[in-house]
């Protein structure tokens, strides 16, 4: 395509943005509302992601240590801990720092079990050199003397994994049906405008204009509506999900789970945000065109 000829369609599609006035706001409003809702469902579909991998990858063991037990015994059973294959190492948490740490997540309303209403136990923390090795300590951990309990993230993450992979379908089953009606109500409100313009298109046939002389105005012209209407859902994304992890962020201080930052991957879903807008605004004036175009 030569530069003149570029040049000219760009005018024209920037032209009958303006010359269609409520209808042009229609079909960017339709793609506003469509992109805010795949923006906010891919945000949250990478965060579930993202603490899923974490409990998967979580190396953690927590020992629960009967009550009662004594210093000694609590140094004897951590040596055993630490003798256990695939024991990276052992960490002592007491009865205390496991209820300050429910305090830091869940509130002050925890405070009131402070003392002798603490209802938790003194718990040994065992790294292991790799997540495939929790299982195998865990089981270990549970026959050893002094021990109340033994638990590790693997045991959550299949469950979890399971409400992911069906979170997962759901999302993309919704974010196809909300493209496609972008799609619908874009192709349809530039019909509308082709409509206005169908003498202009039968002149230009007749004086021997191309199909894609034709047409390109037109696609430039979607082009340009869904672009437009990807700005908005870009900007409320972006600032939605930066004031989220500032809250949250703060709430999972005390775990080994994590938000996606805002710098890894916003501007992954505000590029595709805009690629999507331009996309279908591109397909819903190429369907729209084609009956217009036909001998």
């Amino acid at each position: 395509m030569k530069a003149v000829t570029l040049k000219r369609h760009l005018t024209e599609s920037f032209k009958s943005l303006k010359r269609n006035g409520w209808m042009s706001v229609a079909a960017v409003s339709a793609v506003t509302v469509t992109l805010l809702l795949v923006g906010v469902l891919l945000s949250i579909l990478m965060n579930i992601n993202k603490v899923a991998h974490d409990i998967e990858n979580d190396v953690q063991v927590r020992v629960v240590i009967d009550r009662g037990t004594t210093k000694e015994q609590k140094a004897q059973l951590k040596s055993e801990l630490s003798k256990i294959s695939g024991v990276k190492k052992v960490t002592y948490s007491s009865r205390q720092n496991e209820l300050d740490n429910v305090i830091g997540v869940y509130g002050k309303d925890f405070q009131l079990f402070q003392g002798d209403q603490n209802p938790l136990y003194d718990v040994y923390v065992v790294d292991t050199t790799s997540p495939e090795k929790t299982v195998s300590v865990a089981k270990k951990a549970k026959t050893l003397k002094y021990v109340y309990d033994a638990k590790y993230g693997g045991a959550s993450a299949k469950k979890l994994f399971k409400i992911v992979a069906s979170i997962q379908r759901w999302g993309f089953v919704i974010s196809l049906l909300l493209l496609f009606v972008a799609v619908f109500l874009i192709s349809n409100t530039i019909r509308i405008t082709i409509l206005s313009r169908e003498n202009e298109i039968a002149i230009m046939r007749l004086v021997g204009a191309t199909n894609s002389y034709i047409r390109w105005p037109f696609i430039l012209e979607g082009a340009w509506t869904g672009l437009l209407g990807a700005i908005l859902p870009i900007l409320l994304v972006d600032i939605a999900y930066y004031w989220a992890y500032g809250v949250l962020t703060s709430a999972l201080a005390s775990t080994n789970y994590h938000l996606l930052t805002p710098a890894t991957f916003l501007w992954q879903i505000d590029l595709l945000l805009a690629v999507i807008g331009i996309v279908i605004g591109a397909l819903g004036s190429g369907l729209s065109m084609r009956r217009f175009l036909k001998i």
